[in-house]
């Protein structure tokens, strides 16, 4: 498995329930395009879960 997730929001996140909008938020997300490079942890990975139509994920080795 991959140490790190590289993950870019790819859609807006207006119109989003509030435990999505946190969710991009704790994943350092803000607006589109923007990037962020985070460890593979379970906790990671679920809140990918909850915002996976809005953003893209790359496994970074």
């Amino acid at each position: 498995m991959a140490q790190k997730i590289k993950i870019t929001q790819i859609r807006s996140r207006i119109g989003s329930k509030k435990n999505q909008i946190a969710s991009l938020r704790g994943l350092g997300l803000w607006k589109i395009n923007s990037q962020s490079v985070l460890k593979n942890t379970p906790e990671i990975r679920g809140m990918i879960v909850k915002v996976n139509h809005l953003v893209k994920i790359e496994l970074v080795e």
